[in-house]
């Protein structure tokens, strides 16, 4: 017995993406991203639209340290400056 079942693609504001059922609205947070098919041909989308799985943020920010422009964090065993 084959699964009929449709899926659609949906993505997080940061750029996570995940199948959600068509038939049913994507939760909170999600919106559609405009793919839809089987689960195999969805998977198989989101493989090649979102090779890098870190979310947005992360890669912002370590985009900002190799280019310098963010401090990087203080190591968490360094004395708090109060100023």
């Amino acid at each position: 017995m084959s699964d009929t079942t449709m899926y659609q693609v949906v993505v997080n504001d940061e750029e996570q993406h995940a199948l959600w059922p068509a038939r049913t609205t994507p939760p909170a947070g999600w919106r559609v991203e405009g793919f839809r098919g089987s689960e195999e041909e969805c998977t198989a989308h989101v493989d090649r639209v979102w090779p890098d799985i870190r979310p947005l943020s992360l890669r912002r920010r370590l985009a900002e340290r190799a280019d310098g422009t963010a401090p990087a964090a203080a190591p968490a065993d360094s004395p708090a400056v109060d100023g």
